[in-house]
């Protein structure tokens, strides 16, 4: 995982509540294990019709918003089943932040295991940086996790809280492997310490 570094870029706003995790990824494209491929189906249903033609007005088929970056989204977003698939779209596409008054639990948790910072403001932030998201992709937000800021194309500044592991291990980079990795030293120690006094296990 990528270490995560400030944030300058583009704001799509899908002011839409409780946003589910099958409206993210649908269950058909759950079928692979792999990290990369899904951004091409994030918000599928959204994005297409049955045809697998574009839906003109669904926000990321905009010009203006083809590469965004940070999704300003309303109430309760990745409610519904518990899919790591729906990081995986989103970080894939290259949504590397999402604000919301609310989130899922267990989404909130999966996007910091995945490289996405899941951002909580109050709702009057929320729709101040909404409205900045609606104009376009001539106003980008910048989000600092060092400083736990986001600030609006006007330079309005909202101060946001995050724990502080999930803040260190974005900072760092570390998903769980990288963490369990980050004490190869000392697992190579207990290791050869228990071989050395249980030679018979």
């Amino acid at each position: 995982m990528d270490k995560y570094e400030t944030l300058t870029g583009i704001a799509a706003p899908m002011p839409l509540v409780n946003i589910d995790t099958d409206m993210i990824i649908p269950k058909q494209f759950l079928k692979t294990i792999k990290r990369s491929g899904l951004g091409a189906n994030l918000f599928d249903e959204m994005r297409f019709d049955r045809q697998g033609n574009e839906i003109a007005d669904f926000v990321l088929n905009k010009e203006a918003y083809r590469s965004a970056e940070i999704i300003v989204a309303g109430d309760n977003f990745g409610c519904g089943s518990s899919r790591e698939h729906a990081p995986w779209a989103l970080k894939d596409f290259g949504i590397k932040a999402v604000v919301s008054t609310s989130f899922a639990d267990i989404f909130y948790n999966n996007c910091f295991k995945n490289g996405i910072l899941p951002i909580v403001l109050p709702k009057d932030a929320v729709d101040v940086l909404m409205k900045d998201a609606e104009k376009g992709a001539n106003a980008r937000m910048s989000v600092d996790l060092e400083a736990q800021t986001v600030t609006s194309s006007d330079g309005e500044v909202f101060s946001f809280d995050v724990d502080a592991f999930k803040k260190h291990c974005l900072l760092e980079g570390l998903d769980d492997i990288g963490l369990t990795m980050a004490k190869s030293a000392s697992i190579a120690s207990f290791e050869e310490k228990a071989t050395q006094s249980r030679p018979w296990v």
